[in-house]
This record gives structure tokens, C-alpha cells and sequence, in this order.
């Protein structure tokens, strides 16, 4: 399976990455190529996390995990992944 990020969820976490770097640029780089590691190891098993609560009327595509606090949330399409969103887990859920 291929993996595809969105122009959303490329924008998101280049301001998770910014927004980090502004006290640590170690620690944002190491949270930015983990959270990409993280998506291309769902190649393998794009299944490996649950389905995506906040997805209403989830047909089962939708499916999410967290890391450092921030929460990925993606599409398994075919023979696509698509990473739609990341966005921090403060932050209040997005409608859709």
C-alpha cells in the first residue's frame, strides 16, 4: 500500500514542527520524523489502529492513533493510505 499525505496534514505538521522548534529544534525534529515514520509503517498494517471516533457515520476507512500528542488520523482507500489530519491532542475535534 502506498501512503499519501494530504496538503492539510502536510500543512499541520509543518506548524507542529514550528511551533516545537521555537524551544527545541532537537525535539522537533525528532517528533517530526517519528509522527512520519509512524504513517509509512502503516504500509505494512494499515489496520494497526482503531477506527477514528470522532468520524461520524465511520464506514470503517477511518481510522486514527496518537504520538507525542499530537493525532493522526487517516483514510485506507484501495491501495492507498491517505494521511488526512494531524492536529494536537488539546485541541478540540474537528467536525467531518
Amino acid at each position: 500500500m502506498v501512503v499519501v499525505w494530504s496538503d492539510e496534514a502536510k500543512a499541520d505538521l509543518k506548524k507542529a514542527y514550528k511551533y516545537i522548534a521555537l524551544t527545541s529544534l532537537q525535539n522537533a525534529t525528532i517528533v517530526l520524523n517519528t509522527l512520519i515514520d509512524c504513517t509509512f509503517e502503516l504500509s505494512a498494517n494499515p489496520e494497526k489502529y482503531t477506527f477514528d471516533k470522532f468520524k461520524k457515520n465511520n464506514d470503517g476507512t477511518w481510522r486514527a492513533f496518537e504520538k507525542y500528542k499530537y493525532r493522526i488520523s487517516y483514510r485506507v482507500m484501495g491501495d492507498e493510505i491517505i494521511i488526512v489530519r494531524i492536529r494536537h491532542t488539546k485541541m478540540s475535534p474537528l467536525k467531518f
